[in-house]
C-alpha cells in the first residue's frame, strides 16, 4: 500500500524540525473567515511522509450516495484527545498550535485526523467540518501537509470565487474564525502527475 514520494528539492534532510509560527501570513476570506499560511512549517517532512505512509493504521471508509454504496476516494485514520500520535513531531506540532492560538481559540487542539491521497484519484469533495460545535460557534482547524503538493481548493457557502493553495513539503494552513460555516474546502482529483500526499488535521474537541 505504500506510494514512495518523489521528494521535494527544498525538503532534502531526514531532521524532523518546526519552524516559527511567527511567520504565518494570515488573509481574510470575508464572512468573518479567514486562514494562515506558512510554507515549509515542518523541515525533513518527507522522512515522515514515508513513516506515515507505512505504519499508520489506514483504513478504507464506504458511505451510501445518491442510494449507492461508493469507496470513499482515500484513507484515514484518526486519534481522539487520549490517543498518542503516531510520531513525536506531530505532538510537538499539536503543542506549538495550542500554544500560539491559545488567546484566540481559547482552548486546545486535542484530536487529530490523517487523510492519505495515495494519488490524482483520491479527493475530498466540498465540505465544511460543521460536526458538533463548529456548526454554531467559531473555531480553527490546523492542517500539516506532508507529501506532495495538492491543491486545497476554498470557497464560500453556497458558491462564489475559489481560494486555491497547493499543499505539500510540510506546509501549513489554519481555517479559523467562521471558516467552517461560512465556507467551503475540498481537494479535486488531479489529472497531473499526482504524487501522495498525507494531511493532518488538528481539532479542538467537539469539531469534526
Amino acid at each position: 500500500m505504500t506510494r514512495h514520494l518523489q521528494g521535494s528539492l527544498f525538503d532534502q534532510t531526514d531532521e524532523l524540525r518546526l519552524g516559527s509560527l511567527d511567520g504565518t501570513h494570515r488573509t481574510g476570506l470575508g464572512r468573518g473567515a479567514w486562514i494562515d499560511v506558512l510554507p515549509g512549517w515542518l523541515g525533513g517532512s518527507d522522512a515522515l511522509f514515508e513513516q506515515l505512509a507505512a505504519e499508520v493504521p489506514w483504513r478504507a471508509e464506504r458511505r451510501t450516495m445518491y442510494d449507492h454504496v461508493v469507496d470513499v476516494p482515500r484513507l484515514l485514520s484518526f486519534y481522539g484527545a487520549d490517543d498518542p500520535l503516531p510520531h513525536p513531531v506531530l505532538e510537538e506540532a499539536r503543542e506549538a498550535l495550542s500554544a500560539h492560538y491559545a488567546e484566540e481559540l481559547g482552548e486546545p487542539f486535542t484530536t487529530a485526523g490523517l487523510c492519505y491521497y495515495r494519488d490524482g484519484r483520491d479527493s475530498v469533495a466540498w465540505h465544511g467540518d460543521r460536526i458538533g460545535r463548529s456548526a454554531r460557534q467559531d473555531t480553527m482547524v490546523a492542517i500539516l501537509s506532508v507529501g506532495a503538493p495538492r491543491d486545497l481548493l476554498l470557497r464560500p457557502t453556497g458558491g462564489g470565487d475559489t481560494v486555491r493553495h497547493p499543499l505539500g513539503h510540510g506546509d501549513l494552513i489554519v481555517m479559523g474564525g467562521s471558516c467552517q460555516r461560512t465556507w467551503e474546502h475540498s481537494v479535486p482529483k488531479s489529472t497531473r502527475a499526482a504524487g501522495p500526499r498525507i494531511s493532518i488535521q488538528f481539532r479542538p474537541h467537539g469539531v469534526r
